[in-house]
């Protein structure tokens, strides 16, 4: 375990850099990091470097032989099958159709504050809720003289800060995948809930979007946006949303957390934190999702080759996540067995007093994401980092985890390459780089208060 160890991760930030690409970074680094297990063991010679692309492939198929892994795997795509049906079974659009023609919308508080409440609502995942809220939120910001930036930030601001809260989605199931095989104290499931009072920044940022939705009260470039007032047109797709029941939405969502927390009692033998945080995932997206399969079969009538085509057009749209998790799990897997952890968490518990290493790895995390448009990206480099210094420096692994998480959340709001970024602004009708400008001002601000949050409770804490 010495230096060498750490050139995997400075690889992965080289290659996100350069070619903006999170799967081919990961694929590139663990290629590295199998070719210096090799080389650390002695085995490496001119002779044994295809064996790097060997291990590599074996690396990455058998992460999947871990029950855990396989359930984590499996979660993600069930997740972009119950996204399809919410979708397609018009129960996303009802509900928000409800919303705008009981004439709750009357002037542009209410405007705002159904938007980001509807935003929060979708917690299902991050594309859903950009998508879903962009598009059908359009016209209403239109008719009260509300900038399409001032929209993008709304819907930008407040998917994933709602998704690292509630956990039931795809940042859960990730965030899962990379804690397991620790020997920590705590369950994977314990720790993650753990982290949602640590989580700084998701809070603050919640916060911003929901005072300004309730205010009015807008800063900055955004200000100077709303007075020109110029809603250019857009490339985004108008997608023709079907309208029909809230109740093909409600139904799968409350049995999906309710499913949770019934699986997380059962394996925790009645106490929910020592639950399978994997099974209780997959068993609850699987039962969602048969629910809403039966409700599309007998609600509207739809047919079961129907049903199977929507099951995987929602899975082909999450694949790119499939395989980022698949990776990171393998990155984890080859770095832990390289030293990576260990050695960069002895080198900072060395230099580092220990009421730094937090607001460092909170920094640290926004500064990957920003630089590669990818939280996902700056979780995989930094967690296996920081479970280490757990039991050597004594922090709570929910609270480091947390900055972590927080940091590269900051990150990816601030990126101009950040594919939820991009995809806020499409579905508000704004102006790519015009939405990050006006943004920037309320990240960097909730950032800077979570900072300094996390430097005060860590100076307490220890």
């Amino acid at each position: 375990m010495d230096w060498v160890s750490v050139i995997p991760p400075i690889v992965a930030i080289g290659v996100i850099l350069w070619k903006k690409e999170v799967i081919v970074a990961l694929l590139v680094t663990i290629f590295v990091s199998e070719l210096l297990i090799l080389l650390t063991s002695g085995a490496l010679t001119l002779s044994t470097m295809p064996m790097g692309l060997v291990g590599t492939l074996e690396r990455t198929v058998g992460v999947v032989g871990d029950a855990n892994n396989a359930r984590i795997l499996a979660f993600a795509l069930m997740i972009g099958v119950l996204m399809s049906y919410m979708q397609t079974s018009g129960g996303i659009a009802a509900t928000v159709h409800f919303l705008i023609n009981k004439n709750i919308i009357t002037n542009q508080r209410r405007a705002g504050m159904v938007t980001v409440i509807l935003g929060s609502l979708i917690f299902v995942s991050t594309y859903v809720s950009s998508i879903t809220t962009g598009i059908l939120s359009r016209g209403i910001f239109d008719k009260f003289g509300m900038s399409r930036a001032r929209l993008a930030y709304m819907i930008d601001s407040t998917a994933a800060p709602i998704c690292l809260i509630l956990l039931f989605n795809s940042f859960g199931a990730y965030l899962l995948a990379l804690l397991e095989g620790y020997d920590l104290d705590q369950t994977p499931i314990s720790i993650l809930m753990g982290t949602v009072p640590y989580n700084f920044y998701a809070f603050i940022a919640l916060g911003l979007v929901y005072y300004t939705a309730y205010s009015g009260k807008i800063y900055g470039p955004m200000r100077k946006s709303e007075e020109l007032l110029i809603i250019e047109d857009t490339e985004a797709e108008e997608e023709e949303i079907n309208s029909t029941k809230s109740r093909y939405m409600i139904v799968p969502v409350i049995l999906l957390v309710a499913s949770v927390f019934v699986v997380l009692y059962w394996t925790g033998n009645g106490q929910i934190t020592r639950g399978s945080g994997s099974k209780a995932v997959l068993y609850g997206v699987s039962i969602s999702s048969l629910v809403a399969y039966l409700m599309m079969t007998y609600g509207l009538n739809k047919s079961h080759g129907d049903l199977v085509r929507d099951a995987f057009k929602g899975i082909s749209a999450i694949l790119p996540l499939f395989f980022i998790i698949l990776l990171s799990i393998a990155l984890g897997a080859s770095l832990k067995v390289l030293g990576t952890g260990p050695f960069v968490a002895s080198i900072i518990g060395d230099f580092l007093p220990a009421y730094l290493i937090v607001p460092f790895f909170f920094l640290a995390a926004g500064v990957i994401s920003f630089a590669t448009g990818s939280s996902f990206g700056a979780f995989a480099i930094l967690i296996p980092m920081a479970v280490p210094l757990i039991e050597l420096v004594g922090i709570p692994p929910s609270f480091i985890l947390a900055a972590i998480i927080g940091g590269g959340t900051l990150g990816d709001h601030s990126s101009p390459i950040s594919d939820t970024s991009v995809i806020a602004s499409l579905s508000a009708g704004c102006d790519h780089l015009e939405h990050i400008k006006t943004q920037l001002p309320y990240t960097m601000f909730g950032g800077a208060i979570a900072f300094l949050l996390y430097l005060v409770v860590s100076f307490i804490q220890l």
